[in-house]
């Protein structure tokens, strides 16, 4: 007999910005300084996004294709520690 297993769900927080929907980005920097830890997304616009990030978090990024609906990994870079 199988063991029952128990699938234990994380509540995921998310926030949506809508200021930012549909701008197109031009570039995307992960800053990591002692002092100042930052993911600054900025549109062709000018403006940017800047998610500040507080320490003791581990960065991994990933680059998707959602184009069919699902989740398609295309790379993923190593996590970076944004520190302590």
């Amino acid at each position: 007999m199988a063991a029952n297993k128990v699938n234990r769900s994380r509540k995921r927080h998310t926030r949506q910005f809508p200021q930012v929907k549909g701008k197109t980005i031009a570039d995307v920097e992960l800053s990591l300084s002692s002092d100042y830890r930052a993911v600054d997304i900025r549109f062709q616009d000018k403006t940017a996004l800047t998610l500040n990030l507080q320490p003791c978090f581990w960065v991994t990024p990933t680059l998707a294709d959602w184009k069919t609906g699902d989740f398609k990994l295309l790379k993923r870079w190593k996590p970076v520690q944004t520190g302590r």
